[in-house]
C-alpha cells in the first residue's frame, strides 16, 4: 500500500498532493517512518552510517 498523505519539509502542514505544498510552495515528504523487520538484515549498517559505530573486530576501532 502506497501513503498518499504528505507533509511540508518548510511549514510542516499535512496534504495530499504529491508534488508542492499548497500553503508554501515548497517540496513535500512522506511522514510516516519506514516499516520495522524484526529480521532486518541491514540494520547494523544504518546504525554505523547514522551514529558513526565501530563494531568490535573492525578496522579502525578505538585502542
Amino acid at each position: 500500500m502506497r501513503w498518499l498523505m504528505r507533509k511540508c519539509a518548510n511549514c510542516g502542514r499535512y496534504t495530499l498532493k504529491q508534488d508542492k505544498c499548497p500553503v508554501c510552495g515548497s517540496e513535500v515528504r512522506v511522514p510516516h517512518p519506514p516499516r520495522f523487520s524484526p529480521e532486518d538484515k541491514y540494520v547494523l549498517y544504518r546504525l554505523k552510517a547514522k551514529y558513526g559505530l565501530h563494531m568490535p573486530g573492525e578496522e579502525g576501532g578505538r585502542g
